[in-house]
């Protein structure tokens, strides 16, 4: 699995006990829409591990109890400490159409500004308490756009073609893409 492919949810924050179990923190809006996780990725030496999930429980503040398979006891479970956790981008659940979208149900979406044109991809959601954005970035010219979701900047959303349609504050985009 490539990280292009996946979404980061959070990391391993603790050791929760002496037999195996881990807290992990997924940094996301809504953690509880990953309460049936089967699976995730944790990124050892570079490359995505798969770990099996024994059982999870929910707890506070995106804090989430969890028990892997083969890890039963503290030596296992401290070496996945500090390790980001991954999720393919196809298990991410939907939002229902009344919904609001979750912060990262846009992650891989072709981002179009109505003035600018193509933009670039959606690498990231950054959830800043105040000024959430999206990390965009531009393949061509190499270079990452970051768009406020204040206000009504997005415009149209195209599930099906995985387009974001946006209307971004004047000069924003050529701020970043001219040089």
């Amino acid at each position: 699995m490539n990280k292009a492919d996946c979404f980061k949810l959070g990391h391993v924050a603790k050791l929760h006990g002496y037999k195996g179990e881990v807290s992990l923190f997924f940094d996301t809006k809504n953690p509880e829409k990953f309460s049936e996780l089967e699976f995730i990725f944790i990124e050892i030496n570079g490359n995505l591990t798969p770990f099996f999930i024994e059982s999870l429980q929910m707890k506070n503040k995106g804090m989430v109890k969890v028990k892997f398979e083969g890890i039963d006891d503290e030596t296992d479970a401290k070496s996945l400490l500090k390790k980001n956790i991954y999720v393919p981008l196809s298990s991410l659940p939907a939002s229902e159409d009344n919904e609001e979208f979750n912060d990262f149900e846009f992650i891989g979406f072709k981002v179009v500004d109505k003035n600018f044109g193509d933009v670039g991809k959606v690498e990231q959601f950054i959830d800043l308490t105040n000024n959430p954005l999206f990390q965009v970035f531009n393949e061509e010219l190499q270079k990452e756009v970051l768009l406020p979701l204040a206000g009504d900047i997005i415009q149209k959303i195209d599930r099906a073609n995985r387009v974001l349609h946006i209307e971004a504050p004047e000069g924003l985009i050529e701020l970043y893409l001219e040089d």
